[in-house]
């Protein structure tokens, strides 16, 4: 897991002019990894109690993880549109956005820029597939790819949105619409994170 967030870090750094490196001085790598790690958890709790089979047959873990790892992430090209995994629509479409867009904010209120925050989901993403979710199935070709990529296109809208709503001056609605746009994210800072 933790090596996703290096190469995730190693984008990062390859990306980066002389004005970034300052940028990067102020990046926070225990937020979001803590909010992701949590994150990633409740889904594959609720990913169990919800799907049983295969999620929580833990007799067959180790065969699930060994299919991850020695063969390819599922991909059927003759299957209906955004269903080459064999999931629904509303878990590659809905879940898998909203997943990669939750990933993408969090890193980018805490200073990674867009491209670090993509590379950060993209990590996030391959650690749920290969390592929470691969003893249950093998990972998927789609969600690998279209986690971060959603991550970055909802992701920035939502980013967007919740630094301009923390630019209106009222209080109150600055509060509440900042809720509304980061309402795990609004919780964190009421705990104290750093952002």
């Amino acid at each position: 897991m933790v090596t996703a967030w290096r190469v995730a870090a190693l984008l990062i750094a390859l990306t980066s002019s002389r004005a970034r490196a300052k940028e990067l001085d102020r990046v926070e790598w225990g937020v979001p990894v803590v909010h992701s790690l949590g994150l990633l958890t409740t889904l594959r709790v609720s990913e169990a109690a919800l799907w049983p089979k295969p999620f929580a047959q833990f007799d067959t873990w180790g065969g699930h993880y060994e299919e991850a790892f020695t063969k390819p992430p599922l991909f059927d090209p003759s299957a209906p549109f955004m269903r080459w995994d064999g999931d629904s629509l509303a878990v590659n479409v809905v879940g898998h956005g909203l997943l990669g867009s939750e990933l993408y904010l969090r890193a980018r209120q805490c200073h990674f820029g867009w491209f670090g925050s993509f590379a950060f989901a993209a990590g996030a993403s391959a650690v749920w597939e290969f390592g929470f979710e691969a003893n249950g199935t093998r990972p998927s070709l789609q969600d690998l790819i279209y986690t971060p990529l959603m991550g970055l296109a909802f992701g920035e809208l939502r980013y967007a949105a919740w630094t301009a709503a923390g630019k209106l001056k009222r209080r109150g609605e600055r509060r509440v619409l900042r809720a509304v746009f980061d309402p795990f994210g609004e919780l964190e800072r009421l705990a104290g994170t750093v952002c």
